[in-house]
């Protein structure tokens, strides 16, 4: 079976639990915050599109993805 890849950096998601106080991480604590934050990045980037196309335009703007995240 193959590598499974990310589209997230898992040494930046690590660090990431660093800087929010965590003294150590491990692999498994890495890929399940990974997972999780794909997870919401899926749902969010999926409702910008939708209020992109809903206000006539192909481009997601910066206050979609905000009111996305809402």
């Amino acid at each position: 079976m193959g590598r499974k890849t990310s589209t997230i950096p898992k040494a930046s998601v690590a660090r990431i639990l660093v800087k929010a106080g965590a003294k150590r991480v491990s692999q498994d604590g890495v890929d399940a915050f990974t997972e999780v934050l794909t997870d919401i990045a899926a749902k969010i980037s999926s409702k910008a599109s939708q209020i992109a196309k809903h206000a006539g335009r192909k481009t997601v703007h910066e206050g979609d993805v905000k009111l996305a995240a809402k």
